[in-house]
């Protein structure tokens, strides 16, 4: 029996870097090869597999391209290894996120990291969001805002959308809001405030000329806005994507049935290079596609 032939290095390679680039160009680039080099050598490995490894034009893999990805690049990885280093010594990703996001986003979902990636092992460090902070000693950062970010690199993770929300007691104690796109509906409500999602979206979608409240409790986390309006203290602007948990549980309940865009979103941000690391790229892949649920 013929044993099954290994793939070309070079192959290897051009599937590596353009699953992590999503650009012909730029694998191209980093390979030090022509873009059509970096094209034959996918259409080789691919004839030589048997399978398609990418499905769009944006190069996303393919269900057989994902599984095959972690091996290849562990292969990689255990090529680059030099001797006299000390075999099965864990590789270390450090990630940075923002509190909320991590709870109600990352955490729930990070099981089939682990089971996808079982020898890399994973730090998570806490960055305020909005303080214009980031975790130098991480190599990759989930950040909240509008990006871009200065001296990173970055790929938006998600957009959302935003809509009132208060606790059943208080809009049983200060409703009925009807709808709450009103004016005078909405200046009899204390309105939750955070600068990481202030209120003038939801004015300016319903055609109200109000200033941003400036009195008010305050917060700087957005689970903590979602908490204080469970705990009664008012009306709070709720990211539904990132609040389903406090709305599916009835702690919370919507004042509308609309809801808006909000302009901020969530990105995952690194220093140009870092994603010459394999574990590196491995986890931007994995979380695209573990948030487009």
């Amino acid at each position: 029996m013929t044993a099954a032939r290994i793939p070309p290095i070079q192959s290897l390679q051009a599937f590596d870097a353009l699953a992590r680039l999503r650009s012909v160009t730029l694998a191209a680039e980093e390979l030090s090869v022509t873009p059509s080099a970096v094209s034959h050598r996918i259409r080789q490995l691919e004839s030589q597999l048997g399978v398609k490894l990418f499905t769009r034009a944006d190069f996303t893999p393919s269900p057989e391209g994902a599984a095959y990805l972690p091996r290849v690049r562990e292969a990689l990885a255990a090529l680059r290894q030099m001797p006299g280093q000390q075999p099965g010594a864990p590789t270390r990703l450090r990630l940075g996120v923002t509190p909320t996001f991590s709870r109600q986003l990352l955490l729930p979902r990070l099981a089939l990291f682990r089971h996808a990636y079982p020898d890399v092992e994973l730090t998570l460090h806490v960055v305020i969001p909005g303080s214009n902070m980031t975790a130098e000693d991480t190599d990759l950062q989930v950040l909240f805002g509008t990006g871009p970010f200065a001296g990173r690199e970055s790929m938006h993770l998600q957009a959302d959308e935003v809509c009132p929300v208060c606790s059943p007691d208080y809009l049983h104690e200060a409703g009925p809001f009807d709808g709450f796109r009103a004016e005078q509906t909405i200046a009899r409500a204390h309105l939750i405030r955070t600068p990481l999602e202030p209120w003038r979206t939801w004015f300016r979608a319903c055609g109200i000329d109000r200033a941003e409240p400036h009195a008010g409790s305050q917060f700087n986390d957005l689970g903590l806005v979602l908490d204080a309006a469970v705990a009664g203290f008012g009306v709070a602007l709720m990211r539904l994507k990132l609040g389903r948990s406090w709305l599916d549980s009835g702690r919370l309940v919507r004042l509308s049935t609309v809801s808006v865009p909000s302009p901020h979103g969530y990105y995952l941000c690194w220093k140009p290079g870092t994603l010459e690391r394999w574990e590196c790229a491995a986890f931007v892949d994995w979380l695209r596609q573990a948030l487009k649920d």
